[in-house]
């Protein structure tokens, strides 16, 4: 009686709790799911509004095989992983020298997260007045006797290495890593590398074989949300690249809010794209996760 009662205290605990999420999952699935499933209609053509009621893949082969696209993709690619690997370096590195102050601090834990609150179209706006080769750093230069005219100043925004673009995202994304590097070292504290030390391991030794696998369980998570955030993300592109070639979710937009209601469907393909990568990068991720903990 006393394992029958517990199992059946432990259904009627679970049944509770899957009670409670029921409001918040209905709600998500209702405006996730369905409207992925509402934008896969159209991106096969599927759009009776505009008269289009037999599904095809006309609006994918166009897209797949229209240049601008794949500059897009090109592009976003490469914005998404630059930004990704230089937020992760960073955040490793503001994690190990952070650590000790936090440890005795709270204050240098909240001021390292602090930009986490300020939304990206805010963060992109202020990097356009910092960087733009009208912005202050412009200005500072010229008074410094660097430059003679705003020209003169490198072009930081809208250029073609999306130098504005990444740095926006480097600002905003390496206190997210850098927090979850934080709490691991902080939860794991300085044993383990102690006693590689009192064994004669150097400095890189002890960051290599110890201090990195011990954050890597946190870092790659984190830089996966990181990559697929960017990758999808519209408005810092907008706000901050060129105009061509653009990225996929500024190029899906334009497509999108095109007067033509017949280009809708090539922008739903766009997006469908956009969401079938980042699902695959998710899914490489959750299988090398089963792989090493298996191993």
């Amino acid at each position: 009686m006393t394992v029958r009662n517990k199992l059946s205290e432990n259904a009627l605990q679970r049944l509770r709790i899957w009670l409670l999420l029921t409001p918040a999952m209905t709600v998500i699935v209702m405006l996730f799911v369905g409207g992925l499933i509402a934008g896969l209609a159209r991106s096969l053509n599927y759009f009776p509004l505009i008269g289009l009621t037999e599904p095809n893949l006309d609006a994918y082969r166009a897209v797949l095989g229209d240049e601008t696209f794949l500059r897009s993709l090109a592009v976003t690619s490469y914005i998404s992983f630059t930004a990704t690997a230089i937020s992760s370096v960073l955040a490793v590195a503001a994690a190990l020298l952070l650590r000790p102050l936090v440890l005795r601090q709270r204050l240098f834990y909240f001021m390292f997260s602090l930009n986490l609150t300020v939304p990206h179209a805010v963060g992109a706006i202020g990097i356009s007045y910092l960087l733009s080769q009208g912005g202050l750093a412009s200005r500072l230069a010229r008074s410094a006797g660097l430059t003679d005219r705003p020209a003169d100043f490198p072009a930081l925004v809208a250029d073609p290495w999306a130098i504005g673009i990444i740095v926006e995202y480097v600002w905003k994304e390496t206190p997210f890593i850098g927090i979850v590097v934080l709490a691991i070292l902080a939860s794991v504290g300085e044993d383990y590398e102690s006693a590689a030390r009192s064994l004669g391991a150097g400095r890189w030794q002890t960051f290599r074989y110890v201090t990195m696998p011990l954050v890597l369980p946190g870092l790659v998570p984190a830089s996966v949300i990181v990559f697929a955030f960017t990758f999808g993300a519209f408005e810092v592109p907008f706000l901050l690249g060129r105009t061509a070639p653009t990225t996929l979710p500024v190029l899906a937009y334009r497509s999108y809010t095109d007067v033509d209601l017949a280009a809708r469907p090539e922008a739903m393909a766009i997006s469908m794209v956009i969401a079938g990568t980042s699902a695959l990068i998710i899914s490489a991720y959750l299988a090398l996760t089963r792989h090493y903990s298996r191993g």
